[in-house]
């Protein structure tokens, strides 16, 4: 191929549309009509483009009564190939190509997971005022929690269990060393604040931590609850969560507090 006629191949493929209407001729022959309709530009149009391809032997005509049927003609690709790849450069080539693809797969597979993930997260935040002093109230919260903390994974009878340490485990035991983790102690300051990391029945991909902080107010102490999850989320968790943490401390708890 003389350096002339190299320049006009290059060319024709330097527009996107005559890229595609060899990538789809690729597959089978196509006439100018079926072409056009592939594309969100006019019938004159793909026939410019289409004329380019032909002045270039990219594409060869063939009629079939009044139809224009379209071929791919890939001699002159095949030349801009041989012209800088040897038989034992292609070797090599096709290796590095094979590589190229199941990485870019691999990649296109993790962007199409990325983009299907949604991260959510949400906060959930009560004041409950207690009539208790602030150690009845701490009490119940790892002492005592058996007593009001009714949920339960495993049995409804389960014992559950308070390590009230840094570092310590709030968990259900069901004997024979078998149980279900209700959370880990992160921060613990006794009378004051307990903080905790624990899915509390959620799932998967999930970061949640909640901690409850005691402010004294005479004879009645007010405990902040907070919790926070950020992950991969179920549509239905948070308002779960909200109305659990109602249930428990604005019910179980205040009534375990108060008739004391």
């Amino acid at each position: 191929m003389v350096n002339e006629d190299l320049v006009e191949v290059f060319k024709a493929l330097s527009h996107p549309i005559r890229i595609g209407i060899l990538d789809h001729l690729k597959s089978q022959p196509l006439t100018t009509g079926e072409l056009s309709e592939k594309y969100d530009v006019s019938r004159y149009a793909i026939m410019k483009h289409l004329g380019v391809l032909v002045d270039v032997n990219l594409v060869l005509v063939r009629r079939k009564g009044r139809l224009r049927v379209n071929y791919l003609n890939v001699i002159p690709l095949q030349e801009l190939y041989s012209r800088w790849v040897s038989k034992y450069e292609a070797m090599h080539a096709n290796s590095l190509l094979t590589i190229k693809k199941l990485v870019e797969e691999k990649e296109g597979n993790k962007m199409e997971q990325t983009k299907e993930i949604k991260i959510d997260s949400f906060q959930i935040e009560q004041d409950i005022v207690l009539h208790g002093k602030v150690e009845t109230v701490f009490k119940a919260l790892t002492e005592d929690i058996g007593s009001w903390w009714h949920f339960r994974v495993g049995d409804k009878g389960a014992q559950l269990i308070f390590e009230p340490q840094l570092g310590g485990r709030f968990y259900e035991d069901w004997g024979n060393g078998e149980g279900a983790l209700w959370g880990t102690v992160t921060y613990f300051k006794r009378n004051d604040e307990i903080r905790l990391n624990g899915l509390l029945g959620m799932s998967g991909a999930v970061n949640s931590s909640y901690s409850y902080k005691l402010i004294e107010d005479g004879d009645k102490t007010i405990l902040q609850l907070s919790h926070q999850a950020v992950g991969i989320l179920e549509p239905h968790w948070e308002e779960a969560h909200r109305h659990g943490w109602n249930e428990l401390l604005q019910e179980n708890l205040k009534k375990f507090i108060e008739q004391k």
